[in-house]
């Protein structure tokens, strides 16, 4: 039994169908990696994918408010958090945007291998044109003023943005304060020490 397969056995909460999707796409980011480079190579065993990055990206899913039942995840590359949204919530739609053609086809195969309702849009975020969706989410992208120039065209008036965000949160945080009016709500990360998820919501350009 590998490592991921123990850590996923332990959830007992997780359904099989579940644990087997993890499973495969642990596999699938290992094979991918040494092609393209989806997530760094010493990164690619199922310990690191496991700890480093699903279990990272499942840490959204309790933030996550009712009724959301369609998401964006912007610069998705190996799908997180997109990929892990849509296996773990089925319920929810998800969007994934990711410029790079090779990764954008990773995520379609990984959305026809699990069967994920899911699209892969294989575009630049500042083209991609959409209705307004009630939950946007992104990892690793972009300093906070510019993901929320980007979230802001996609968010729904009463909708939330769930972004992973490193050690230098604070400082993204007061520079986003002189261009946005928004709540915003941080959560300490359970995997990554210093990091933060934040909860944004009400969402505004500054006037």
């Amino acid at each position: 039994m590998t490592r991921i397969e123990e850590k996923i056995g332990d959830a007992s909460n997780v359904s099989r169908e579940t644990k087997d999707a993890f499973r495969t796409y642990s596999a699938a980011i290992r094979s991918w990696t040494g092609r393209i480079n989806l997530i760094a190579r010493s990164d690619a065993t199922d310990e690191a994918i496991w700890e480093r990055h699903i279990a990272d990206s499942l840490q959204i899913l309790p933030l996550i408010p009712d009724g959301v039942d369609r998401a964006v995840d912007l610069g998705s590359g190996a799908g997180l958090p997109g990929l892990v949204v849509a296996i773990e919530r089925r319920d929810i739609e998800v969007t994934m945007i990711e410029s790079d053609r090779r990764k954008a086809a990773f995520l379609q195969t990984m959305v026809a291998t699990l069967g994920l309702r899911a699209t892969v849009r294989a575009e630049r975020i500042e083209q991609v044109k959409m209705a307004p969706v009630p939950l946007v989410t992104a990892r690793a992208l972009a300093p906070l003023p510019k993901l929320l120039a980007y979230a802001v065209n996609f968010l729904s008036p009463d909708g939330v943005c769930l972004f992973l965000k490193g050690q230098s949160v604070g400082a993204e945080l007061a520079e986003a304060a002189a261009q946005w009016r928004m709540r915003v709500e941080q959560f300490p990360s359970r995997t990554a020490p210093g990091s933060f998820i934040l909860r944004i919501s009400e969402l505004q350009r500054a006037a």
